[in-house]
């Protein structure tokens, strides 16, 4: 019943070309530590399903994406991710644009192991006109109505950052905003969760701890200890995300290489000194964290 795994074992799992989910939204709660090691392996044609932060934009600008299936891609301070903006202005990259709400109805059925869910979202809308693969549905009640069939979005595998898990696979994510990490957790054949604290076992005895697991360990397949993994984004309640890192990310992203000098300075090497390349363990543990 151990599940514990490491960073390189679980990329090692994945293959070319599949389908990949990730938790979190925007810059908060993404499993960073993984997406390294994804850029540091040789993984490629890679379809990535999110509401997207800079995991997208990294992955985009490595040359390892296919086809990105998102509700934004966002850093919240900064509107759109940079590099994605870059990848997605060039062409390079197959790009379905879905509302917020059809994204997670289309996780939803996954989960569900159904083909489809209807919905009202995107009628009248260019939804239709820039998914030309989704179709409408006919009520079977005395209504009628014509409803938009949202398909499954199903994932291969889910990755996801949580606050603390145990070797059995259940997880706890404190914060305001666990939000949507259940419906990749249960749309995907295969999950894996990097935890800032990995303990032989949760106690639950706490009714708010309990409520904050938000998926059942039976979705989880492997569990990484990654203290600070969510690094350059917020891992609630332990640290905000990274401004003045974020900041001079994008601003790379404006310039001739500007990719490969942040690689080369933040992400080739070894995830052991990735929090001394970027300050310290002390400082992303000070980060401040937003406030809405």
């Amino acid at each position: 019943m151990n599940k514990e795994m490491q960073l390189a074992d679980v990329v090692a799992t994945l293959r070319d070309g599949m389908t990949i989910g990730f938790g979190g939204w925007g810059p908060r709660r993404k499993p960073m530590a993984l997406v390294r090691e994804i850029l540091r392996s040789d993984l490629k044609d890679l379809t990535l399903v999110a509401y997207g932060g800079p995991e997208i934009g990294m992955l985009c600008a490595a040359g390892k994406v296919k086809r990105v299936i998102y509700g934004f891609v966002s850093l919240d301070f900064i509107p759109i991710e940079p590099f994605f903006r870059k990848a997605r202005e060039a062409g390079g990259t197959e790009s379905s644009e879905l509302d917020e709400g059809l994204l997670l109805l289309g996780l939803q059925a996954a989960g569900h192991r159904l083909p489809f869910l209807p919905t009202r979202v995107g009628l009248g809308s260019d939804v239709m006109a820039i998914n030309p693969t989704f179709k409408t549905v006919a009520s079977p009640y005395e209504d009628g109505e014509t409803l938009l069939a949202m398909p499954a979005i199903k994932l291969d595998v889910a990755l996801i950052h949580v606050t603390r898990a145990d070797r059995l696979g259940n997880t706890q994510t404190d914060g305001p905003d666990p939000f949507f990490d259940g419906l990749f957790a249960r749309a995907a054949d295969r999950c894996y969760v990097t935890t800032e604290e990995l303990v032989d076992r949760l106690d639950h005895s706490n009714p708010d701890k309990a409520k904050s697991q938000l998926f059942e360990r039976a979705f989880v397949t492997g569990v990484v200890e990654a203290p600070l993994g969510a690094h350059p984004t917020t891992a609630h309640e332990l640290y905000g995300w990274d401004t003045e890192h974020l900041r001079a990310y994008t601003a790379l992203a404006n310039e001739q290489g500007g990719w490969q000098r942040y690689f080369d300075t933040y992400v080739a090497g070894s995830e052991a000194t990735y929090a001394d390349r970027v300050g310290g363990a002390d400082r992303i543990r000070g980060l401040p964290i937003p406030t809405f």
